[in-house]
């Protein structure tokens, strides 16, 4: 996919279509040439199907959702054409706003409700702390600001993430 590119000054917005809601990412040039990308908040739900054109829709699932935002952020890094992997950049704070269960209803099943958010945290914090374990080993762990909501516009979404990371070309010679 290629991206529509809009200059003003040290920003650069990466958006799709002639009349965006919102751009997928957001770079503001620093003085040194070092690279502050702001990535849209988005799913492993609806937004990450969307974005990698998958033709599963993951649905309440922690260990899968959050890969598939990180996986839809490297693509747009590429279609970008800033850097070829997560790997080159450091992440420097992710917003984690996290969903009410879909199921079960709890005025029907309370307990089952409450079960159901036990599961889903736990999930979530083993998910989001294997993520940075496994496929950033090198890179610092980011600083996490977690919020629980009612729910999220993606229905079949446990969580909606949007990161700031820090592109330095300078590491990336060495």
């Amino acid at each position: 996919m290629a991206f529509n590119i809009k200059k003003r000054g040290k920003l650069t917005y990466y958006y799709e279509g002639e009349h965006p809601v919102l751009s997928a990412l957001v770079t503001e040039q620093q003085a040194d040439g070092d690279l502050k990308i702001h990535f849209a908040g988005l799913t492993g739900g609806y937004s990450a199907k969307g974005v990698l054109g998958l033709a599963e829709l993951v649905t309440m699932d922690p260990h899968k959702e959050i890969p598939l935002v990180f996986r839809c952020w490297e693509k747009w890094l590429q279609d970008a054409g800033i850097c070829k992997s997560l790997q080159d950049v450091d992440f420097i704070e992710i917003h984690a706003f996290g969903c009410q269960p879909k199921s079960p209803n709890p005025l029907v099943d309370p307990l089952g409700y409450a079960a159901e958010i036990d599961r889903l945290r736990k999930a979530y914090f083993e998910a989001y702390q294997g993520f940075f374990r496994d496929n950033l080993p090198d890179n610092g762990v980011p600083a996490r600001f977690t919020v629980h909501l009612m729910d999220v516009p993606d229905k079949a979404a446990s969580y909606e993430f949007y990161g700031v990371a820090l592109y330095q070309p300078a590491l990336q010679k060495e």
